[in-house]
């Protein structure tokens, strides 16, 4: 490869300025904002990212292991595998005898 280049670009989507089958494959809809890549030299190609912004307040919320922890725990209320308790104190009991 000689002399590739990166160019990062980002734009707000406005209007119909891309295909439906664009903005439902990368869910953005108009006003969110998406990014272009843009290799530029031999056999250049430009991806297109849809891209959110998150308040920083709430960030922690969309951590990798965060997120893990909600499918895990979503999974496991489908599956109906839930316990009630009478109280707070007896719910972190029964956390305490899990470890």
């Amino acid at each position: 490869m000689k002399d590739e280049k990166k160019s990062r670009r980002r734009s707000v989507v406005r209007g119909k300025t891309l295909p439906r089958e664009v903005t439902e494959a990368l869910r953005i809809r108009e006003g969110d904002e998406v990014e272009f890549e843009i290799e530029i030299g031999e056999g250049g190609r430009g991806v297109l990212r849809g891209m959110t912004v998150v308040p920083a307040d709430q960030v922690w919320f969309w951590d990798r292991e965060w997120q893990r922890g909600e499918r895990e725990a979503g999974e496991q209320i489908a599956a109906g595998r839930t316990e009630e308790f009478e109280d707070a104190g007896s719910m972190f009991d029964a956390l305490e005898q899990e470890r």
